[in-house]
């Protein structure tokens, strides 16, 4: 990837600009924020099953519910082969790859090329395309009976061997023996030859994320103790069933909170195992109510006598982030519906250890809640973002390295960077309050995760649409009404400033780096009142952080694309600027193909996929995924099929059906 930014002009435009930053409207920005305690954490290993079963006992116990865990409930939001796969590479047509976060560290996706294959998982199916016969050579089904369509499926791929992401679905094997429905499987399959699976994974508990470093993926899961707790009586109070719920939490055995793993072999062959007391740690403050497991599989060896190598927090996580040495697991706050918390009918922690009694927030479209004399009054739970990092420079099962906490609401794990020694984090404080609402970006230790400093204060009343961290600089994009682009000097982690911002209508959902000293933004167009428009393309100049500007703006009315969540589904062809996102309008689906210069963003065509027609009359435009260059062709991936255009003309030249 080349530098964003040309180093003699920065260097220069930094020096010029002040620590007190005007904005792009005049006038001098607000005050520094005051600084934020962030608190302790970190990670302390049982010393054994006894030490973990009392202390996960009286952690769930003070935190269960009439409801359960969760305080309420939440707001749902063969060197013949070996010799093939060398002279397979010699040939090799140059081709993209997946759109990822950190160079180097690669990201499971509907589909992967290594140019020779395009691999895709639909509707529980694995299928291997030949890109020189545009054909479909091999397919393996990985689900039984007649669930499938629309089974979420995730790919990883190293050499000859994929490893088959699966969350929820039907059943592979008959016999279910661990963990709740959550129907949760990793499959490693062999794409040499035939394809067919050499084993799958079945953790306990759901897929939340994996990278892959080499042929070394690790994979995060998360799980709940498995505790049976009694149907509630006729009549009882919240009180009573709080009290039935934590017997229930206090009889139960260290095995409901260990994860179990069901392997099973290309033979049919099963094996159990349990992670070990003395593989699992724990934050100095935590619930007992969750667990994230870290799961090592190189798919250069597959699965060996180890397994999985799993280890276990006592913890909860939903962004994932990695780079070449760290893997980063960070949980975000929950939201919560408006039932307010009664004391627990059990001693309740001494102050001093940090704990506080559950509460909830009200959400704007709910009433408030007017509590009884009987009844404390709820309190808003605190916006903080725990951060686990994980040392994944060696063979086998990662090393706890630190956790920290920062202050706010995490966006996506673009709101994480690691970059010389230190991790910067951007979050989002009160997101839901259009008064109070601000984002700052944090800089932290990587070895200590102890911060460093910050700089806050941006967007006021408004939350992070999109980060982007590019060596020592940052770029945040905030919106209520307008989109402020910042930008950020953070070469000196004690004291990161604001060196730019723009203001112009609409927003930026996701930021790639583009030619030198240019910056392209995928996002919405939106009335001086907020109110969105239409998909919008910017290409922005950055090379002076202190003014940066918009060069060119795309603009498709009433539109949307899967590219502004999904960085996936973004292609960017650096060669020639050749860039293709998903768009989707009322009554048309397909993959807006666009030029991005050093000047420009220029319209080049549209692509759709055949019209698919059912009984009864009814047809659609299927909505195309992904796109991948592949030599001199374009491809182009829905759920319905993958299609072949020629790269210079837009012409179509094959059409491979997948249903």
């Amino acid at each position: 990837m080349k530098t964003l930014i040309r180093t003699a002009v920065t260097a220069a435009a930094l020096a010029a600009v002040t620590a007190a930053c005007t904005s792009s409207t005049g006038g001098s920005s607000a005050p520094p924020p005051k600084a934020t305690s962030l608190g302790a954490v970190r990670l302390v290993a049982y010393n054994s099953c006894d030490d973990a079963l009392a202390g996960l006992r009286e952690q769930a116990a003070a935190n269960v519910t009439a409801y359960g865990f969760g305080g309420v409930m939440p707001f749902a939001v063969a060197d013949d082969a070996a010799a093939e796969s060398k002279a397979r590479v010699a040939t090799t047509p140059e081709h993209s790859t997946t759109n990822v976060h950190e160079a180097g560290v690669d990201e499971p996706d509907l589909v992967k090329t290594d140019g020779n294959r395009v691999i895709t998982v639909a509707d529980g199916t694995l299928r291997i395309i030949d890109t020189a016969t545009r054909k479909i050579t091999g397919s393996v089904r990985l689900t039984e009976g007649e669930g499938g369509p629309g089974l979420p499926a995730d790919l990883l791929l190293s050499g000859d061997r994929a490893l088959v992401l699966m969350r929820g679905g039907d059943i592979m094997y008959k016999t279910r023996s661990i963990g709740p429905p959550a129907d949760t499987r990793y499959v490693v399959v062999d794409l040499a030859g035939e394809p067919k699976v050499l084993s799958t994974i079945r953790p306990q508990g759901s897929y939340v994320d994996a990278r892959m470093v080499g042929s070394t993926v690790r994979l995060v899961t998360r799980s709940q103790p498995d505790i049976a707790f009694p149907e509630p009586q006729q009549n009882a109070t919240e009180a009573d069933l709080i009290k039935a719920n934590q017997d229930a939490v206090r009889r139960a055995p260290v095995d409901a909170w260990l994860p179990k793993i069901e392997i099973t072999d290309a033979s049919g062959a099963v094996r159990k195992d349990t992670v070990k007391c003395e593989r699992v740690s724990h934050p100095a403050g935590y619930t007992g109510t969750s667990m994230l497991t870290l799961h090592t599989i190189d798919l250069a060896q597959g699965v060996t006598a180890a397994g999985t190598d799993p280890i276990s927090l006592a913890a909860d996580g939903d962004v994932v982030y990695g780079t070449g040495q760290s893997l980063y697991v960070a949980s975000n706050p929950r939201w919560w519906f408006p039932v307010v918390a009664r004391p627990l009918p059990v001693e309740e922690p001494p102050a001093s250890s940090g704990a506080a009694a559950p509460a909830v927030e009200p959400t704007p479209e709910d009433p408030p809640v007017r509590p009884s004399s009987t009844q404390p009054t709820p309190t808003v739970p605190p916006e903080e973002t725990e951060v686990h990092r994980f040392d994944i420079t060696r063979p086998g099962a990662p090393a706890y390295v630190a956790s920290g906490k920062v202050p706010g609401r995490l966006l996506n794990q673009y709101s994480l960077s690691e970059h010389d020694g230190h991790l910067r984090v951007a979050t989002t404080v009160n997101s839901g309050d259009e008064k109070t609402s601000s984002s700052t970006v944090y800089v932290l230790r990587a070895d200590t995760l102890a911060k460093v400093g910050e700089v806050g204060g941006l967007g006021k009343g408004e939350r992070i649409y999109s980060v982007r961290f590019i060596g020592p600089i940052g770029y945040c994009v905030t919106f209520r009404q307008v989109d402020p682009l910042y930008t950020l000097d953070l070469r000196d982690p004690a004291a990161p400033r604001v060196t730019g911002e723009l203001k112009i209508t609409g927003y930026s959902a996701y930021l790639h780096p583009g030619s030198e000293g240019r910056l392209i933004g995928i996002g919405q167009e939106a009335t001086e009142e907020g109110r969105t428009r239409g998909t919008q393309v910017s290409l922005f100049d950055v090379s002076d952080p202190a003014a940066p500007r918009r060069l060119s703006r795309l603009f498709q009315k009433d539109s949307g694309s899967g590219a502004e969540w999904d960085p996936h589904a973004f292609l960017y062809w650096p060669k020639t600027g050749l860039s293709v996102i998903p768009l989707n309008k009322a009554y048309e689906s397909g993959a807006l193909v666009l030029q991005i210069g050093d000047a420009e963003v220029k319209e080049l065509g549209m692509i759709k996929h055949p019209t698919q027609r059912q009984e009864g009359g009814y047809s659609y435009e299927p909505g195309i995924q992904r796109s991948m260059v592949i030599g001199d062709s374009l491809w182009t991936v829905s759920y319905e099929g993958v299609q072949v255009n020629d790269l210079a003309t837009l012409s179509s030249q094959a059409w491979i059906p997948l249903r």
